[in-house]
């Protein structure tokens, strides 16, 4: 619930007193600035500064309360010098940021600095501003819609400064001068070469190629830039980069390949969306194109395999097969929709607006319904039975050579058959010195070699044998009438035209009490353009409502796309956004530290055609993203929670860059393995348990297989592979704009104790090899896991252990050594990235 102020302004009197506190006539124009002044309190500071209730103890309704100043002390009106007044320094951002919710329009500034200037003319009986509190949703007008984030982006002048390689220096440098703060140094070469390969690639650098870098980066006066921009362009090209920040984008959609509730049973072809996403960022696909495919990719022309795939965006949330009410289901998938939509690429929570107006923005019921008619004519993601949802979900699209898919595809099929083939092979040939001469001359023929294996059933070949030889024959056939034709079945959306349904606002959210009839429109707070909604052509299989819904999210005159995405790109630079609340934009989201630098942002983002990569060169070319991480008592004691920028933050490593930099560390990682269905890791059957059905759902893969990168395993809502789960992976029920970072016992337990880390330290034990010294092994493990020279000290630590584990606790070398690598693989510095 929020409140505003009407000022009744009672002015009967035309004399004030001036700056001094003599009482001189009002001229004309003090009036006339004195009423401008008051109009712009009303506006933006009386909401919380006015009557006895005043945050801070500041009354800004009289001009004995400004002049008394708050509780924070400090002169808020300086009578002998105006111009150094706290007032004005708090509505520049120059100390305090007044409003908090958005740095007044320069006209306002403008307005109040001309009041002060003159000497803040007011009324001789010192009326007070006088105001009626009223309670209610926020509504749309134009004092609303000059919310900082709710007014057109433009773009800002860049501040001097002398500190820095870019812009965006500048901005930060700008703010930490007017705090009395000072930039951290950069971090050292070893540091950002390290900090810049987990960036980008989620992944551990290879020692020497931190060494090797270290050496090129190295310049007396600091980091060689022309080498650094080098280094940024040379990872940006990796196909690994699209992994890492395809994770990131997979969080803010709900991406999950199964549908939740009990049976949680799975998507078809869901992981043809993950691919979509990793290639999208691999190739730069423009952020514009990137939207539009996932909300309309079946609507653009012209209409390609990779727009239809993109619409699988429809189909990642969770779906009810059984619903009591099939109408609110129907209105709940459709919620999911709005609520994902409006919050990942609008920073907007229009989904509080379902059952009610919004109670903290001013986003009426009716605009929210006015969005479901966007939606309106969807089909669900199915019925009942997995044939209902092959019907509404399910189409064939055509692989062209063009797009990658294809090739794609043709080299994953020949993966499979190389695999299946080798493996039939070998079991072919342990089998082959039982047969008799009769069964030889048979087991020619494949259609006879099944039915001769299982006469050794139970004798030379157990029944598990004879099974798995039995499935690889399956596979087999399978293999064989599935090669790729260029033509492959996909997850996406529908529509049924049909008959064109209309939308209405429904009271208190129920499908069962329609009110009035609405037509599909944005947001009225955005000062959109009126939607023309054209009839259908003949022959069309969807609305077109998407496309204009797309067009319009993706206008450069949409004042939050930009803003929106910039922001989460310096998220995952920094750790946190420049506005903290990066899905939520409204009045109860945190107001920008940086408003002047996200606008410059996202002037820049549209201006260079959209290309994320580009982003990333510009904020990680920066002497902002190169500062190191070390703490500083003047700054910490200013800024505790370095809102400011002034150093870098250490940051944990994700869920997945714990498990991929643990598979890298044990030598076991398979990077070479891209796309196609996802893979299951080994779950412990007492952590199966937890489901309904346990195990249901969850297959085998083979060792190669199940040592791919995080974002290959099948993500299951019941059943999240307990490493991950335990170290924050995101919420797969609902769009994750943030994840948590928690430090709890299973993480310490999960690395220590599971089954998973003991084998990855055994592996990681033997990698060393066994003809050099234990000193020698011991050098080798720290430098893969730390990704640095281990110190001597580090060593010496490394050999007593060992040495200890051998003598007190009596266990041989190589399970020693094993320990070690064990230790090695949860030291913090491996854990977390400075």
């Amino acid at each position: 619930m929020t409140s505003r102020f009407h000022i009744l302004l009672l002015l009967f009197v035309v004399t004030c007193p001036d700056g001094r506190g003599a009482d001189q006539p009002l001229s004309e124009q003090q009036v006339k600035l004195f009423q401008q002044a008051a109009d712009v309190l009303k506006q933006n500071c009386l909401k919380c500064h006015a009557g006895s209730a005043a945050k801070s103890n500041l009354n800004l309704t009289t001009r004995n309360g400004i002049l008394a100043g708050g509780e924070q002390g400090g002169a808020v009106f300086d009578e002998d010098d105006p111009t150094a007044s706290g007032l004005l320094s708090a509505i520049r951002y120059e100390s305090f940021e007044m409003p908090p919710n958005g740095q007044m329009s320069p006209d306002n500034i403008k307005v109040l600095e001309e009041w002060i200037a003159g000497g803040m003319p007011w009324p001789t009986d010192r009326k007070q501003l006088e105001f009626e509190e009223t309670h209610g949703p926020p509504q749309v007008n134009d004092e609303t819609k000059q919310f900082w984030s709710f007014r057109p982006v433009t773009e800002p002048a860049v501040p001097s400064s002398d500190w820095g390689y870019n812009p965006i220096d500048a901005f930060i440098s700008h703010r930490l001068q007017q705090n009395q703060l000072t930039p951290s140094d950069s971090a050292s070469p070893q540091q950002l070469v390290r900090r810049l390969h987990y960036d980008l690639l989620g992944l551990p650098p290879d020692p020497a190629f931190v060494l090797d870098w270290s050496a090129r980066l190295a310049d007396g006066n600091g980091i060689n830039q022309k080498a650094w921009s080098e280094l940024v362009d040379l990872l940006l090209e990796s196909p690994h980069y699209g992994e890492q920040w395809g994770r990131h984008w997979l969080d803010l959609v709900r991406y999950a390949e199964t549908n939740s509730y009990e049976r949680d049973g799975a998507k078809p072809f869901v992981w043809r969306y993950r691919d979509y996403v990793i290639q999208s960022f691999n190739r730069d696909k423009p952020y514009d194109v990137f939207v539009k495919e996932q909300l309309a990719g079946d609507e653009l022309q012209p209409k390609t395999s990779e727009g239809v795939i993109a619409t699988g965006y429809y189909r990642l949330g969770r779906w009810d097969d059984e619903p009591a009410d099939p109408a609110l289901a129907f209105y709940d998938d459709v919620d999911d929709i709005i609520t994902t939509t409006s919050q990942t690429m609008l920073g907007l929570t229009v989904n509080c607006a379902r059952c009610h107006d919004h109670k903290i923005d001013p986003i009426p019921q009716r605009d929210y319904y006015r969005m479901v008619g966007f939606f309106r004519q969807l089909n669900r993601f199915g019925v009942r039975s997995g044939d209902s949802v092959n019907a509404a979900s399910v189409r064939e699209v055509e692989l062209t050579e063009d797009n990658g898919i294809l090739a794609r595809e043709r080299k994953l099929h020949a993966k499979h058959t190389a695999d299946n083939e080798r493996l039939i092979e070998e079991f072919e040939g342990q089998v082959l010195p039982l047969l008799s001469e009769a069964q030889k001359e048979d087991f020619q023929f494949e259609e006879s070699r099944l039915s001769i294996v299982r006469k050794f059933r139970g004798k030379e070949l157990t029944k598990a044998q004879v099974g798995h030889y039995r499935n690889l024959l399956k596979r087999r056939r399978e293999l064989r009438e599935s090669r790729p034709s260029g033509r492959a079945k996909v997850l996406c959306v529908t529509e049924d035209i049909s008959r064109m349904h209309t939308t209405h606002l429904l009271t208190r959210g129920s499908p069962h009490a329609p009110s009035d009839e609405v037509t599909p429109g944005f947001p009225a707070i955005l000062s959109p353009p009126e939607v023309e909604i054209p009839a259908p052509g003949e022959g069309a299989q969807t609305s077109g409502r998407r496309r204009i819904l797309a067009d319009w999210i993706m206008s450069p005159d949409n004042p939050l796309t930009a803003r929106v995405m910039v922001n989460r790109l310096w998220q995952h630079h920094f750790g946190r956004g420049i506005v903290k609340s990066a899905s939520d934009f409204g009045f109860q989201g945190t107001p920008p530290t940086h408003p002047q630098l996200l606008d410059w942002l996202a002037v820049q983002f549209v201006g260079h055609d959209w290309s994320i990569k580009q982003m990333h060169r510009l904020i990680l070319t920066s002497a902002t993203w190169q500062m190191s991480s070390a703490p500083r008592d003047d700054a910490l004691e200013k800024d505790p929670v370095n809102d400011l920028f002034w150093h870098f933050d250490m940051r944990r490593l994700t869920a997945e860059e714990v498990r991929d930099s643990i598979l890298w560390a044990s030598g076991s990682l398979n990077t070479g393995k891209m796309f196609g269905p996802s893979i299951y890791t080994d779950i412990p059957d007492e952590v199966k348990a937890g489901q309904s059905r346990p195990g249901s759902g969850w297959g085998t893969s083979p060792d190669e297989d199940k040592y791919r990168r995080s974002i290959y395993i099948h993500v299951k809502r019941s059943l999240i592979d307990p490493l991950l789960e335990s170290f924050d992976f995101a919420d797969t029920d609902q769009t994750c704009p943030v994840r948590f970072v928690t430090t709890q016992p299973t993480q310490a337990l999960g690395l220590l104790n599971s089954d998973f880390m003991r084998q990855q330290a055994a592996m990681f034990a033997t990698s060393l090899g066994s003809t050099t010294g234990v000193e020698q092994r011991i050098r080798l493990a720290l430098t893969r896991v730390l990704q640095r020279t281990p110190t001597e000290t580090e060593i010496s630590s490394g050999t007593r252990l060992i040495e200890k584990l051998q003598t007190v606790d009596d266990l041989s070398p190589e399970k020693s050594l094993q320990y070690f690598c064990l230790v090695a693989l949860n030291l913090n510095e491996f854990i977390y990235l400075d």
